[in-house]
């Protein structure tokens, strides 16, 4: 039986869908060197997905006894998260509505045999 080492970010302040770009970059990657790619990604995604995997292999290293060097990402996953309306008022009295998105991102590590 594999042990799965878990770890979630909630209520991130990027939209899922941006952030899926990101996570489908490093899905099955080794954790070392997913870390190492989103270190060079150029979106704003990148830094918390990086953080998330990082806190992940630590929790590993520190909870499980396991080496970074046989981690890999099993299952990386981006889910909508509530939505904050705000408003803006736009010409002859209309309401602009604005949707700042968030997302819930998961995590889950495996070892390689």
């Amino acid at each position: 039986m594999a042990t799965d080492i878990r770890a979630k970010l909630s209520n991130c302040g990027i939209s899922a869908q941006k952030a899926r770009l990101v996570i489908d970059t490093v899905r099955g990657k080794a954790a070392v060197e997913a870390i190492d790619l989103l270190r060079f990604t150029n979106k704003a995604a990148a830094l918390p997905v990086r953080k998330l995997i990082a806190s992940a292999v630590a929790n590993a290293e520190e909870n499980f006894g396991l080496s970074r060097d046989d981690l890999y990402v099993y299952k990386i996953t981006a889910d909508e998260a509530p939505t904050r309306r705000w408003r803006r008022f736009g010409a002859r009295g209309r309401f602009k509505p604005i949707l700042r998105r968030s997302s819930h991102i998961e995590v889950v590590l495996r070892e390689r045999k």
